[in-house]
């Protein structure tokens, strides 16, 4: 019985005996987790980046006047949607029609002018044909009395006033043809309609007609209002700012990686998008377009200067641009500023790090602002027309005038 009683263990050595189990079973399932998380982070984390300081961004255009007025009609408010070449803000066109009158009116008078220079030309003309013949009628009495003089019958007083009559003669045709080149240098080898200052005249009432036609604004792309600063009477002058348009088909998002997160990062890499608006419920897929040249600092308008001294080390990060699928952006419209998480698969690493050639097409273009200008040059036209045509009526005018206002 002692033996048995001496080899039985105490309660001290079985809790020991607990404790130490315990603390294998723990070590073995912290190796165990250990090993599941580096099978984790090189199987599948190490593959992909991720960041919620990432945010909408998009295309903020702005709609500016090009020409000075007063705001007399407002056509779309925020919120709104437009269409591209609608009209947005209509200004008061009643001084540029004025200008447009004055235009044309100089124009007219340009051509009368014109006209008479080039009648002053056919007249100079004439009269160096006049002069010519008296220069050849003075020589033939030159030329008669001096060889009558050599026989007595006319005196040298005679002659005289015959040699003086010749040079008379010649000068006056000198003096003419040079008034005829100084007149032919102003009209030069061109006509009335194609004469440089009728050309600028034209060019005037162009200018006057496309400063009318600029008093409506319009919209250079389709989008929505996202900013209106123009109000009714507002007066405008041109460059200022009356509203702002956001295309929602080129919204995109700027996702600040680490710089640490960016040794894998290329263009064409798969992206994941949730947005906070929408939670996890709505997912969008994109792709990296382009990563940042510059960190946010280095762009600062006021740039960390690190060799002060008091120099702390900050992590910094780096813009990357994520174009959207545009199907899945407009069955979930996003607003530029909305908080976003991305996550960027890095598995493929053969995509380039950054653009490898320009872009073979405008990233934003319009057409908004050309404008048919067949009126104008047909107005311009007719005007040459009624100035240069003797006897033009004036109803003719009164009536073509009135069609541009």
């Amino acid at each position: 019985m002692d033996a048995l009683v001496e080899t039985a263990p105490t309660a001290a050595q079985l809790q020991r005996r607990r404790r130490q189990k315990w603390l294998l079973s723990l070590t073995a399932a912290a190796l165990v987790a250990a090993i599941l998380v580096a099978l984790w982070w090189v199987l599948y984390a190490s593959h992909y980046q991720s960041t919620d300081d990432a945010y909408v961004a998009g295309d903020l255009v702005n709609v500016m006047p090009q020409v000075n007025g007063t705001v007399v009609s407002i056509d779309a408010d925020e919120t709104d949607l437009v269409s591209a070449g609608q009209e947005l803000i209509r200004l008061d066109p009643t001084d540029l029609r004025i200008a447009l009158q004055d235009a044309e009116q100089q124009l007219a008078r340009t051509v009368r002018q014109t006209r008479t220079v080039f009648a002053t030309r056919d007249q100079l003309q004439a009269v160096v044909g006049q002069r010519r013949s008296d220069l050849t009628r003075a020589e033939s009495d030159f030329n008669r009395r001096k060889d009558l003089a050599a026989t007595g019958a006319v005196s040298s007083e005679e002659l005289g006033h015959a040699r003086d009559a010749l040079s008379a003669a010649r000068e006056a045709l000198t003096a003419a043809q040079k008034n005829l080149a100084a007149s032919t240098a102003l009209v030069g080898r061109t006509g009335v309609a194609d004469n440089p200052d009728v050309q600028a005249a034209a060019t005037q009432v162009e200018r006057a007609w496309l400063n009318l036609k600029r008093t409506s604004v319009r919209a250079p792309v389709s989008g929505y209002v996202a900013r209106r600063a123009a109000q009714l009477g507002d007066r405008i002058a041109p460059g200022a700012p009356l509203m702002a348009l956001v295309p929602l088909e080129r919204l995109r998002v700027e996702a600040n990686f680490k710089e640490v997160q960016l040794t894998r990062m290329r263009i064409g890499q798969p992206v994941t998008v949730v947005a906070d608006l929408y939670g996890g419920s709505v997912e969008y897929h994109g792709t990296v377009a382009g990563v940042g040249l510059g960190t946010g600092a280095a762009f600062a308008l006021l740039p960390a200067q690190n060799a002060t001294g008091n120099w702390i080390k900050v992590v910094q990060r780096v813009p990357v641009r994520i174009e959207l699928d545009p199907q899945e952006l407009k069955a979930h419209p996003l607003r530029i500023g909305l908080s976003t998480r991305v996550s960027v698969t890095t598995v493929d690493t053969s995509g380039p790090a950054l653009a490898q050639r320009a872009h073979e097409k405008p990233v934003l273009s319009t057409d908004v602002y050309e404008m048919d200008n067949g009126e104008v040059k047909a107005r311009i036209a007719e005007i040459i027309r009624d100035n240069t045509t003797e006897g033009a009526a004036p109803a003719a005018y009164t009536e073509a005038h009135s069609s541009l206002r």
